[in-house]
């Protein structure tokens, strides 16, 4: 799987950290129920690891892979443990290196222009805009595209389904990814028809743009 690939499934990515690994497989048919086909499971948590090897071995068809991933051993576990994608909120020679030799698609965080001239000419054409808000918006977007032209964006951290549309609205933009859609409170719950029902409303709503 490339990183465009990933990035064309779907216009909201879910960037999920879970408390409990058992809770990544129903979470994961929920996604399904509500029309997303991808997930971000990150390593911010102890479940990280485990949660996506359940995910990888049960249900091939939902694409899975490890967000906040930092450093070449995260990297290797993550694919050890069956990410098909990583995401990470910055950009280093380590991590470059270390995706190229596990042959794994790796989009990284960039927030300037010196980062995304990194991964460019890295040969890294899919970026994460992190954290998005902070780092200007649609307005650091707007910008980036006259220098690079060639850069596609999935802008991550303050996205919300108030400012979703402006994001995805922008040429250089495929998707957003957010956490709104995986709400922990839903999921400490078990109340798994509150994520399909989030995903459907997100995406009917992107359908009406």
């Amino acid at each position: 799987m490339t990183a465009q690939e990933v990035m064309e499934i779907s216009p909201v990515v879910p960037v999920i950290a879970l408390e409990r690994a058992e809770d990544a497989l129903p979470l994961a048919e929920a996604l399904l129920a509500g029309g997303v086909g991808v997930m971000e499971i990150t390593l911010r948590t102890d479940a990280g690891l485990d949660a996506i090897k359940s995910v990888s071995d049960a249900l091939p068809e939902m694409a899975v892979g490890a967000g906040t991933v930092v450093n070449g051993y995260e990297c290797r576990k993550a694919v050890d443990y069956g990410a098909q994608f990583i995401f990470s909120p910055g950009i280093s020679q380590e991590l470059i290196e270390s995706a190229e030799d596990e042959t794994i698609a790796l989009i990284p965080g960039v927030a300037t222009a010196s980062e995304v001239m990194l991964a460019q000419n890295s040969g890294l054409h899919y970026c994460k805009l992190f954290p998005a808000t902070v780092a200007g918006g649609t307005a650091a977007l707007k910008a980036f595209s006259g220098p690079f032209a060639s850069m596609r964006f999935c802008p991550t951290g303050g996205v919300t389904p108030e400012n979703m549309h402006a994001f995805l609205s922008l040429p250089n933009v495929l998707c957003v990814g957010g956490s709104w859609i995986v709400p922990k409170p839903a999921i400490r719950a078990g109340d798994f028809a509150a994520v399909t029902r989030l995903c459907r409303e997100a995406l009917g709503t992107i359908g009406d743009q």
